[in-house]
């Protein structure tokens, strides 16, 4: 039976289990421009426009939550596509952070004040007090309808919540829910259970319980990235595993990466392959020209003999990779979210139509993060970018040939194109949820549901949208 809750006062909450009927108070509260954590303040000087509201999450038939939170949220006097509020003064209390340090990654940050904040703050654990019974409280931005919030440093240690749709087409002046806050003793469990209540709140994704996670979690994986970088092609993949075997370390995964796809300049004739540009960032300007592989694997031909069309391409490598290793059961190749880092090129026989080049934008946000080669590149370059409604196609075309050359899965990079590309789309987080739509889509159709890595993802927009399918990430992160 699912737990009833009922509103004792703002932001506090009895949770009833039918079961048993055993009750626990959560004492979230905003007093007197205070906001308390069990009666210990956390956040002081609350402007009137902030509002808290106890969370109405209820618990699926198998499962009740231990305790739930409540969510911030704020009126504003215009609607606008990017809000920056104040939400109260943080002072004297020692936090954990996650903030983006660039476009793609997050990384670990500590203080004690509002102003010790980084920009783009994806979440706040403020350290708890054994000798005032303080609790740690979770400050964790989400998102609310087509808007995504992440905090960020304030005036006189205010703790700013910046709330935008990446559209000016998109406004919005009211907002309840773009902030969670829960409370707990274990800061561990107080993410996991946190997670539980936004994911029954939103919707929007799964957690990793409720997921079949691939076979390669458990098989030691070699990518070919650092390895050979563009250069990758099938006798240096066949090298690097027969050393891997030889070393005593044989791998049970080979992800072939950035280096096998068909791309080009938009200056390029449509019939070269511009895959010898190798120096650093050369690629990223480049477009993918055909969802089938570059010469390099297209043209191999398998040592076993034979003249049919079986003994050559792709297919017949990946074929000749797992008989020569048996150990190899799982090869997965790399692809951007966009199709290649510079997207489709447009106007393409056998591609999207309607894919055109979209200029991206940064958000101020974005504008105050680590300079990124990548980022500069596809932002003076553009990105061939395929309609959300036409996106299903590009998934379609790219995975149903690799499964058909026998390929276990795809690494999907590069996700954050959609928030610098979304201004005439509906915005960030309703081009996102088409995209990762199309894409978990096509995962379950080709790859078993299962078959997909997450890479350069690490923003809310991705954890809170995208995390349906995708039960692994890499490079540190950790998935829903």
């Amino acid at each position: 039976m699912a737990p009833s809750i009922s509103k004792v006062a703002s932001g506090v909450r009895t949770l009833v289990d039918g079961s048993d009927n055993q009750s626990t108070n959560i004492d979230i509260t905003l007093e007197d421009s205070k906001l308390h954590a069990n009666g210990h303040v956390f956040l002081s000087d609350v402007p009137d426009n902030v509002t808290l509201t106890p969370s109405t999450a209820t618990a699926t038939e198998k499962s009740v939550f231990s305790n739930v939170g409540s969510f911030i949220g704020f009126d504003s006097f215009e609607p606008k596509s990017r809000h920056v509020v104040p939400i109260g003064k943080l002072k004297n209390i020692r936090f954990m952070s996650i903030f983006r340090f660039k476009v793609w990654w997050t990384t670990h940050w500590v203080g004690s004040n509002g102003r010790d904040l980084e920009n783009e703050t994806q979440l706040v654990i403020l350290d708890n007090s054994t000798d005032t019974g303080r609790p740690y409280v979770l400050l964790l931005p989400i998102v609310e309808g087509p808007f995504r919030a992440s905090l960020q440093p304030g005036a006189d240690d205010y703790v700013d919540v910046c709330v935008e749709s990446g559209s000016t087409k998109v406004t919005g002046d009211s907002f309840r829910s773009v902030v969670y806050v829960h409370l707990g003793d274990d800061p561990f469990k107080l993410v996991k259970d946190a997670m539980r209540v936004v994911r029954s709140h939103l919707g929007t994704f799964k957690l990793l319980d409720e997921k079949t996670p691939p076979p390669i979690v458990d098989k030691f994986g070699w990518c070919t990235w650092d390895a050979f970088y563009l250069t990758v092609q099938p006798h240096g993949v066949m090298e690097g595993v027969k050393g891997l075997v030889d070393g005593g370390c044989p791998p049970g995964l080979v992800l072939i990466d950035d280096g096998w796809q068909s791309i080009s300049h938009d200056e390029d004739p449509i019939d070269s392959e511009g895959i010898n540009r190798t120096a650093a960032g050369e690629q990223m300007p480049c477009r993918l020209l055909r969802y089938q592989e570059n010469f390099k694997f297209r043209d191999y031909v398998s040592p076993n003999g034979g003249d049919s069309s079986d003994n050559k391409g792709m297919g017949a490598f990946i074929r000749d990779l797992k008989d020569e290793f048996k150990t190899v059961d799982q090869v997965y190749v790399w692809h951007a979210l966009c199709g290649y880092w510079g997207g489709l090129r447009p106007n393409i026989p056998g591609l999207p139509e309607k894919t055109t080049v979209v200029k991206p934008k940064l958000s101020p946000g974005l504008e105050l993060t680590m300079e990124d080669l990548a980022v500069d590149k596809i932002v003076n370059n553009g990105v061939g970018f395929v309609p959300p409604e036409l996106v299903d196609q590009m998934y379609e075309g790219l995975h149903s040939h690799l499964e058909k050359v026998g390929i276990d899965g795809v690494k999907v990079d590069v996700i954050h194109l959609l928030e610098i590309l979304c201004e005439n789309y509906g915005g960030r987080v309703d081009l996102a949820k088409a995209y990762y739509k199309a894409l978990t889509a096509s995962v379950r159709k080709h790859f078993k549901g299962n078959g997909v890595i997450a890479s350069m993802e690490h923003c809310n927009d991705f954890m809170l949208l995208g995390t349906e399918a995708i039960a692994l990430g890499r490079v540190g992160m950790t998935s829903n």
